[in-house]
Protein backbone atom coordinates (compact mmCIF):
# COMPACT_ATOMS: atom_id res chain seq x y z
CA UNK A 1 0.00 0.00 0.00
CA UNK A 2 2.73 2.29 0.99
CA UNK A 3 4.61 1.83 -2.71
CA UNK A 4 1.37 2.49 -4.37
CA UNK A 5 0.79 5.78 -2.57
CA UNK A 6 4.82 6.78 -2.90
CA UNK A 7 4.04 5.82 -6.66
CA UNK A 8 1.06 8.01 -7.04
CA UNK A 9 2.46 10.91 -5.19
CA UNK A 10 5.55 10.59 -8.04
CA UNK A 11 3.22 10.33 -10.66
CA UNK A 12 1.70 13.34 -9.33
CA UNK A 13 4.40 15.37 -8.93
CA UNK A 14 5.79 14.60 -12.51
CA UNK A 15 2.67 15.70 -13.79
CA UNK A 16 2.91 18.83 -11.89
CA UNK A 17 6.45 19.64 -12.98
CA UNK A 18 5.08 18.90 -16.70
CA UNK A 19 2.35 21.43 -16.47
CA UNK A 20 4.72 23.91 -14.78
CA UNK A 21 7.10 23.34 -17.36
CA UNK A 22 4.06 23.84 -20.26
CA UNK A 23 2.74 26.62 -19.13
CA UNK A 24 5.79 28.74 -19.44
CA UNK A 25 5.14 32.02 -20.90
CA UNK A 26 7.37 31.70 -24.54
CA UNK A 27 8.71 34.65 -26.52
CA UNK A 28 6.55 33.56 -29.59
CA UNK A 29 3.36 34.04 -27.25
CA UNK A 30 4.54 37.06 -26.01
CA UNK A 31 4.94 38.70 -30.31
CA UNK A 32 1.60 37.23 -30.61
CA UNK A 33 0.05 38.75 -27.84
CA UNK A 34 1.50 41.98 -27.96
CA UNK A 35 0.42 41.97 -31.94
CA UNK A 36 -3.32 40.98 -30.91
CA UNK A 37 -3.54 43.53 -28.32
CA UNK A 38 -2.08 46.52 -30.18
CA UNK A 39 -5.37 48.84 -30.56
CA UNK A 40 -3.81 49.28 -34.16
CA UNK A 41 -4.30 45.75 -35.26
CA UNK A 42 -8.37 46.63 -35.32
CA UNK A 43 -7.61 48.93 -38.65
CA UNK A 44 -6.95 45.80 -40.52
CA UNK A 45 -10.52 45.51 -40.73
CA UNK A 46 -11.11 48.95 -41.06
CA UNK A 47 -8.58 48.94 -44.26
CA UNK A 48 -10.44 46.27 -45.86
CA UNK A 49 -13.40 47.83 -45.23
CA UNK A 50 -12.32 50.86 -46.76
CA UNK A 51 -11.51 48.83 -49.71
CA UNK A 52 -14.24 47.19 -50.40
CA UNK A 53 -16.50 50.62 -50.33
CA UNK A 54 -13.91 52.01 -52.76
CA UNK A 55 -14.27 49.57 -55.01
CA UNK A 56 -18.00 49.25 -55.04
CA UNK A 57 -18.15 53.20 -55.33
CA UNK A 58 -15.98 52.99 -58.06
CA UNK A 59 -17.58 50.00 -60.10
CA UNK A 60 -20.86 52.18 -59.88
CA UNK A 61 -19.14 54.16 -62.62
CA UNK A 62 -20.81 51.74 -65.32
CA UNK A 63 -24.16 52.36 -63.84
CA UNK A 64 -26.42 54.73 -65.72
CA UNK A 65 -26.76 58.21 -64.50
CA UNK A 66 -29.53 60.45 -63.76
CA UNK A 67 -29.38 64.01 -63.76
CA UNK A 68 -31.82 66.76 -63.19
CA UNK A 69 -31.73 70.08 -64.10
CA UNK A 70 -33.96 73.10 -64.87
CA UNK A 71 -33.79 76.58 -66.25
CA UNK A 72 -35.59 79.78 -66.83
CA UNK A 73 -34.53 83.00 -68.71
CA UNK A 74 -35.56 86.06 -70.21
CA UNK A 75 -33.72 87.09 -73.29
CA UNK A 76 -32.96 90.68 -74.98
CA UNK A 77 -34.32 89.51 -78.47
CA UNK A 78 -36.20 86.06 -79.83
CA UNK A 79 -35.44 84.86 -83.45
CA UNK A 80 -37.64 86.49 -86.34
CA UNK A 81 -39.03 85.80 -89.62
CA UNK A 82 -37.34 87.79 -91.97
CA UNK A 83 -40.32 88.37 -94.05
CA UNK A 84 -44.01 89.36 -92.83
CA UNK A 85 -47.07 87.46 -94.21
CA UNK A 86 -50.32 89.07 -94.37
CA UNK A 87 -53.01 88.14 -91.92
CA UNK A 88 -50.36 85.95 -89.90
CA UNK A 89 -48.34 87.53 -86.71
CA UNK A 90 -45.64 85.33 -85.57
CA UNK A 91 -43.31 86.18 -82.45
CA UNK A 92 -41.64 84.13 -79.89
CA UNK A 93 -41.04 85.06 -75.80
CA UNK A 94 -38.87 86.67 -74.19
CA UNK A 95 -38.96 84.49 -71.53
CA UNK A 96 -38.37 80.78 -71.84
CA UNK A 97 -38.58 78.00 -69.06
CA UNK A 98 -37.34 74.10 -69.83
CA UNK A 99 -37.38 71.13 -67.14
CA UNK A 100 -34.76 68.38 -68.72
CA UNK A 101 -34.04 64.96 -67.22
CA UNK A 102 -30.86 63.24 -68.76
CA UNK A 103 -30.15 59.40 -68.43
CA UNK A 104 -26.38 58.57 -69.41
CA UNK A 105 -24.69 55.19 -70.09
CA UNK A 106 -21.18 54.99 -69.96
CA UNK A 107 -19.76 52.85 -72.98
CA UNK A 108 -16.21 53.74 -72.93
CA UNK A 109 -14.30 56.12 -70.62
CA UNK A 110 -10.86 55.40 -71.78
CA UNK A 111 -9.67 53.37 -68.64
CA UNK A 112 -11.00 55.72 -66.21
CA UNK A 113 -13.06 54.04 -63.99
CA UNK A 114 -10.52 50.83 -64.32
CA UNK A 115 -7.81 53.23 -63.06
CA UNK A 116 -9.71 53.99 -60.19
CA UNK A 117 -10.38 50.27 -59.09
CA UNK A 118 -6.58 50.02 -59.06
CA UNK A 119 -5.55 53.00 -57.11
CA UNK A 120 -7.88 52.54 -54.38
CA UNK A 121 -6.92 48.71 -54.63
CA UNK A 122 -2.88 49.97 -54.35
CA UNK A 123 -3.93 52.31 -51.47
CA UNK A 124 -5.24 49.99 -49.27
CA UNK A 125 -2.16 48.06 -49.61
CA UNK A 126 -0.08 50.93 -49.07
CA UNK A 127 -1.78 50.99 -46.09
CA UNK A 128 -1.86 47.84 -44.80
CA UNK A 129 2.22 47.34 -45.16
CA UNK A 130 2.90 50.56 -43.31
CA UNK A 131 0.60 48.84 -40.57
CA UNK A 132 2.45 46.00 -40.80
CA UNK A 133 5.72 48.15 -40.51
CA UNK A 134 4.01 49.57 -37.37
CA UNK A 135 3.16 46.20 -35.84
CA UNK A 136 6.70 44.34 -36.48
CA UNK A 137 7.93 47.05 -34.56
CA UNK A 138 6.52 46.07 -31.72
CA UNK A 139 8.49 42.46 -31.61
CA UNK A 140 12.15 44.59 -30.87
CA UNK A 141 9.68 45.57 -27.80
CA UNK A 142 9.03 42.62 -26.55
CA UNK A 143 12.25 41.05 -27.03
CA UNK A 144 13.96 43.78 -24.99
CA UNK A 145 11.09 43.06 -22.22
CA UNK A 146 11.53 39.36 -22.33
CA UNK A 147 15.14 39.01 -22.04
CA UNK A 148 15.38 41.88 -19.33
CA UNK A 149 13.43 39.33 -17.06
CA UNK A 150 15.24 36.80 -18.24
CA UNK A 151 18.68 38.13 -17.21
CA UNK A 152 17.27 39.32 -13.81
CA UNK A 153 15.87 35.58 -13.59
CA UNK A 154 20.15 34.83 -14.47
CA UNK A 155 21.30 37.17 -11.69
CA UNK A 156 18.52 36.37 -9.09
CA UNK A 157 19.59 32.27 -9.21
CA UNK A 158 23.48 33.17 -9.15
CA UNK A 159 22.15 35.70 -5.46
CA UNK A 160 20.22 32.50 -3.91
CA UNK A 161 23.61 30.44 -4.80
CA UNK A 162 26.05 33.58 -3.26
CA UNK A 163 23.42 33.41 -0.14
CA UNK A 164 23.87 29.67 0.07
CA UNK A 165 27.20 30.04 -0.23
CA UNK A 166 27.86 33.47 2.49
CA UNK A 167 25.27 30.98 4.93
CA UNK A 168 27.53 28.44 4.31
CA UNK A 169 30.28 31.15 5.25
CA UNK A 170 29.08 31.69 8.11
CA UNK A 171 28.70 28.48 9.67
CA UNK A 172 32.24 28.21 8.94
CA UNK A 173 33.09 31.26 10.94
CA UNK A 174 31.46 30.48 13.86
CA UNK A 175 32.98 27.51 13.72
CA UNK A 176 36.21 28.96 13.62
CA UNK A 177 35.31 31.40 16.87
CA UNK A 178 34.82 28.10 18.94
CA UNK A 179 38.03 27.17 18.01
CA UNK A 180 39.26 30.94 18.43
CA UNK A 181 40.58 31.02 14.96
CA UNK A 182 38.03 34.23 14.27
CA UNK A 183 36.56 36.95 16.45
CA UNK A 184 33.07 38.55 16.67
CA UNK A 185 33.88 41.74 13.57
CA UNK A 186 34.56 38.48 11.16
CA UNK A 187 31.07 37.31 12.04
CA UNK A 188 29.84 40.66 11.22
CA UNK A 189 31.89 40.82 7.97
CA UNK A 190 30.15 37.83 6.93
CA UNK A 191 26.24 39.21 8.00
CA UNK A 192 27.14 42.55 5.89
CA UNK A 193 27.67 40.56 2.97
CA UNK A 194 24.80 38.44 4.04
CA UNK A 195 22.50 41.55 4.18
CA UNK A 196 23.89 42.85 0.93
CA UNK A 197 23.01 40.00 -0.78
CA UNK A 198 19.65 40.10 0.42
CA UNK A 199 19.32 43.97 -0.47
CA UNK A 200 20.35 43.39 -4.25
CA UNK A 201 17.54 40.31 -4.45
CA UNK A 202 15.10 42.98 -3.52
CA UNK A 203 15.99 44.96 -6.06
CA UNK A 204 16.01 42.41 -8.72
CA UNK A 205 12.79 41.48 -7.62
CA UNK A 206 11.18 44.61 -7.69
CA UNK A 207 12.66 45.40 -11.17
CA UNK A 208 11.60 41.80 -12.55
CA UNK A 209 7.76 42.63 -11.47
CA UNK A 210 8.37 46.01 -13.30
CA UNK A 211 9.22 44.71 -16.38
CA UNK A 212 6.74 42.16 -16.27
CA UNK A 213 4.20 44.37 -15.65
CA UNK A 214 4.96 46.72 -18.54
CA UNK A 215 5.16 43.38 -20.84
CA UNK A 216 1.46 42.62 -19.43
CA UNK A 217 0.47 45.77 -20.27
CA UNK A 218 2.18 45.45 -24.07
CA UNK A 219 0.48 41.93 -24.05
CA UNK A 220 -2.48 42.57 -22.52
CA UNK A 221 -2.06 39.63 -20.26
CA UNK A 222 -2.06 39.54 -16.25
CA UNK A 223 0.92 37.56 -15.02
CA UNK A 224 1.55 36.79 -11.30
CA UNK A 225 4.91 37.95 -9.72
CA UNK A 226 6.07 34.34 -10.01
CA UNK A 227 5.51 33.83 -13.64
CA UNK A 228 8.07 31.86 -15.31
CA UNK A 229 9.20 32.79 -18.91
CA UNK A 230 10.75 29.85 -20.98
CA UNK A 231 14.26 30.79 -22.48
CA UNK A 232 14.36 30.76 -25.79
CA UNK A 233 15.81 27.99 -28.27
CA UNK A 234 19.78 29.09 -28.96
CA UNK A 235 18.72 30.42 -32.58
CA UNK A 236 20.74 29.27 -35.64
CA UNK A 237 22.38 32.96 -37.20
CA UNK A 238 20.44 34.32 -39.66
CA UNK A 239 21.65 33.99 -43.56
CA UNK A 240 21.35 37.77 -44.07
CA UNK A 241 18.88 37.90 -46.60
CA UNK A 242 16.80 41.01 -45.60
CA UNK A 243 12.78 40.56 -44.85
CA UNK A 244 11.68 43.11 -43.58
CA UNK A 245 8.26 44.44 -43.90
CA UNK A 246 9.71 47.98 -45.18
CA UNK A 247 10.61 46.34 -48.08
CA UNK A 248 6.96 45.48 -49.45
CA UNK A 249 5.87 48.80 -47.84
CA UNK A 250 8.33 50.99 -50.24
CA UNK A 251 7.41 47.93 -53.34
CA UNK A 252 3.47 48.99 -52.64
CA UNK A 253 3.68 52.85 -53.22
CA UNK A 254 5.87 52.33 -55.81
CA UNK A 255 2.77 50.46 -57.49
CA UNK A 256 0.69 53.45 -56.22
CA UNK A 257 2.52 55.92 -58.40
CA UNK A 258 2.98 53.09 -61.51
CA UNK A 259 -1.50 53.24 -61.24
CA UNK A 260 -1.03 57.03 -60.85
CA UNK A 261 0.90 56.94 -63.83
CA UNK A 262 -1.60 55.42 -65.84
CA UNK A 263 -4.62 57.05 -64.56
CA UNK A 264 -2.61 60.46 -66.73
CA UNK A 265 -3.16 58.49 -69.46
CA UNK A 266 -6.61 57.37 -68.96
CA UNK A 267 -7.54 61.30 -68.76
CA UNK A 268 -6.33 61.99 -72.16
CA UNK A 269 -8.69 59.62 -73.73
CA UNK A 270 -12.10 60.58 -75.13
CA UNK A 271 -15.30 59.24 -73.83
CA UNK A 272 -18.17 58.05 -75.50
CA UNK A 273 -21.68 57.24 -74.30
CA UNK A 274 -25.70 57.18 -74.70
CA UNK A 275 -27.68 59.58 -73.52
CA UNK A 276 -31.71 60.15 -73.49
CA UNK A 277 -32.98 63.44 -72.30
CA UNK A 278 -36.72 63.82 -71.77
CA UNK A 279 -37.67 67.57 -71.12
CA UNK A 280 -41.01 70.03 -70.73
CA UNK A 281 -40.61 73.28 -71.88
CA UNK A 282 -41.85 76.44 -73.56
CA UNK A 283 -40.73 76.37 -76.26
CA UNK A 284 -40.16 72.60 -77.07
CA UNK A 285 -38.38 71.89 -79.99
CA UNK A 286 -40.52 73.43 -82.64
CA UNK A 287 -39.57 76.71 -81.51
CA UNK A 288 -42.17 78.39 -83.88
CA UNK A 289 -44.88 76.96 -81.77
CA UNK A 290 -45.20 78.51 -79.28
CA UNK A 291 -46.37 77.46 -75.55
CA UNK A 292 -45.35 74.16 -72.68
CA UNK A 293 -45.13 71.02 -74.36
CA UNK A 294 -42.80 68.11 -73.61
CA UNK A 295 -40.51 66.75 -75.87
CA UNK A 296 -37.28 64.14 -75.74
CA UNK A 297 -33.89 63.74 -77.33
CA UNK A 298 -31.55 60.49 -77.88
CA UNK A 299 -28.29 59.65 -78.86
CA UNK A 300 -24.84 58.78 -78.77
CA UNK A 301 -22.67 61.27 -77.17
CA UNK A 302 -18.49 61.60 -77.80
CA UNK A 303 -16.97 64.21 -75.56
CA UNK A 304 -12.39 64.18 -75.72
CA UNK A 305 -10.92 66.89 -73.00
CA UNK A 306 -7.68 67.40 -73.46
CA UNK A 307 -7.05 70.21 -70.67
CA UNK A 308 -5.01 68.09 -68.50
CA UNK A 309 -2.19 68.48 -71.39
CA UNK A 310 -1.50 71.33 -69.75
CA UNK A 311 -0.38 69.47 -66.63
CA UNK A 312 1.02 66.11 -67.78
CA UNK A 313 4.20 66.92 -68.04
CA UNK A 314 4.95 68.49 -64.25
CA UNK A 315 2.64 65.18 -62.99
CA UNK A 316 5.30 62.82 -64.80
CA UNK A 317 7.43 64.94 -62.87
CA UNK A 318 5.94 65.08 -59.67
CA UNK A 319 5.71 61.01 -59.82
CA UNK A 320 9.09 60.64 -60.99
CA UNK A 321 9.99 62.78 -57.73
CA UNK A 322 8.13 60.71 -55.58
CA UNK A 323 10.16 57.33 -56.90
CA UNK A 324 13.22 59.06 -56.33
CA UNK A 325 12.53 59.47 -52.62
CA UNK A 326 10.86 55.96 -52.37
CA UNK A 327 14.41 55.14 -53.54
CA UNK A 328 16.22 57.51 -51.35
CA UNK A 329 14.33 56.01 -48.18
CA UNK A 330 14.86 52.43 -49.00
CA UNK A 331 18.36 52.84 -49.46
CA UNK A 332 18.95 54.38 -46.47
CA UNK A 333 17.11 51.81 -44.84
CA UNK A 334 19.32 49.39 -46.30
CA UNK A 335 21.96 50.86 -44.46
CA UNK A 336 21.15 51.59 -41.69
CA UNK A 337 19.89 47.90 -41.19
CA UNK A 338 23.39 46.46 -42.31
CA UNK A 339 25.18 48.19 -39.91
CA UNK A 340 22.59 47.01 -37.17
CA UNK A 341 23.15 43.72 -38.47
CA UNK A 342 26.75 44.14 -38.58
CA UNK A 343 26.84 45.21 -35.01
CA UNK A 344 24.48 42.34 -33.92
CA UNK A 345 27.06 40.01 -35.98
CA UNK A 346 29.98 41.26 -33.49
CA UNK A 347 28.42 41.05 -30.70
CA UNK A 348 27.62 38.13 -31.10
CA UNK A 349 31.00 37.09 -32.18
CA UNK A 350 32.67 38.82 -29.23
CA UNK A 351 30.14 37.08 -26.63
CA UNK A 352 31.76 33.29 -27.75
CA UNK A 353 34.84 34.45 -27.03
CA UNK A 354 34.30 35.66 -23.57
CA UNK A 355 31.99 32.05 -23.22
CA UNK A 356 34.65 30.24 -23.95
CA UNK A 357 36.73 31.66 -21.05
CA UNK A 358 33.77 31.86 -18.65
CA UNK A 359 33.85 28.41 -17.20
CA UNK A 360 37.37 28.60 -17.01
CA UNK A 361 37.40 31.76 -15.18
CA UNK A 362 34.08 30.22 -12.79
CA UNK A 363 36.07 27.28 -11.97
CA UNK A 364 39.26 28.87 -11.01
CA UNK A 365 37.99 31.24 -9.21
CA UNK A 366 35.69 28.01 -6.77
CA UNK A 367 39.51 27.13 -6.84
CA UNK A 368 40.62 29.68 -5.06
CA UNK A 369 37.92 30.55 -2.66
CA UNK A 370 38.14 26.67 -1.55
CA UNK A 371 41.36 27.38 -0.63
CA UNK A 372 40.84 30.84 1.19
CA UNK A 373 37.98 28.97 3.11
CA UNK A 374 40.85 26.00 4.08
CA UNK A 375 43.11 29.34 4.54
CA UNK A 376 40.17 30.61 7.24
CA UNK A 377 40.12 27.20 9.23
CA UNK A 378 43.58 27.06 9.85
CA UNK A 379 43.98 30.67 10.69
CA UNK A 380 46.14 31.85 7.64
CA UNK A 381 43.79 34.04 6.15
CA UNK A 382 41.43 36.85 7.43
CA UNK A 383 37.67 36.05 7.03
CA UNK A 384 38.09 39.54 4.59
CA UNK A 385 40.31 38.28 2.60
CA UNK A 386 38.03 34.73 1.74
CA UNK A 387 34.75 37.08 1.31
CA UNK A 388 36.78 39.06 -1.37
CA UNK A 389 37.29 35.94 -3.36
CA UNK A 390 33.90 34.99 -2.61
CA UNK A 391 32.35 37.84 -4.14
CA UNK A 392 35.07 37.31 -7.45
CA UNK A 393 33.55 34.20 -7.41
CA UNK A 394 30.03 35.59 -7.62
CA UNK A 395 30.87 38.16 -10.19
CA UNK A 396 32.48 35.83 -12.37
CA UNK A 397 28.86 33.50 -12.28
CA UNK A 398 27.24 37.07 -12.83
CA UNK A 399 29.39 37.60 -15.87
CA UNK A 400 28.78 34.26 -17.31
CA UNK A 401 24.80 34.45 -16.88
CA UNK A 402 24.61 37.98 -18.64
CA UNK A 403 27.10 36.58 -21.70
CA UNK A 404 24.41 34.26 -22.28
CA UNK A 405 21.49 36.18 -22.01
CA UNK A 406 23.53 38.56 -23.95
CA UNK A 407 24.22 36.47 -26.31
CA UNK A 408 20.77 35.19 -27.21
CA UNK A 409 19.08 38.45 -27.06
CA UNK A 410 21.86 39.63 -29.58
CA UNK A 411 20.46 36.37 -32.24
CA UNK A 412 17.06 37.51 -31.22
CA UNK A 413 17.60 41.08 -32.23
CA UNK A 414 19.73 40.24 -35.72
CA UNK A 415 16.88 37.73 -36.72
CA UNK A 416 14.32 40.56 -35.82
CA UNK A 417 16.96 43.22 -37.72
CA UNK A 418 16.60 40.51 -41.12
CA UNK A 419 13.08 39.52 -40.48
CA UNK A 420 14.63 35.61 -40.90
Amino acid sequence: MKKTIRRVAVWVAACCAAQAAFAQLTLEACWHAARENYPLVKQFDLIERSREFALANASKGYLPQLGISGKVSYQSDVTKMPFTIPGIEFGLDKDQYQAVVELNQTLWDGGAIRQRKKEASVQADVQREQLEVNLYALRERVNQLYFGILLLDAQLVQNGLLQEQLARNHAQVEACMEQGLATGADLDAVRVEQLNARQAEAELSVSRKAYLETLGLLTGQEYADGERLARPADAERPSGELRRPELSLYASRRRHLDVQEKTLDSRLMPRLSLFAQGAYGDPGLNMLKGGFEPYYVAGVRLSWNIGSLYTRKNDKQLLDAGRQDIHVQETAFRLENRMEAMGRRRAVERLDTLMKRDDELIQLRVNIRRAAEAKVAEGELTVTEMLREVTAENQARQAKALHEIQRLQALYDLKYLLND
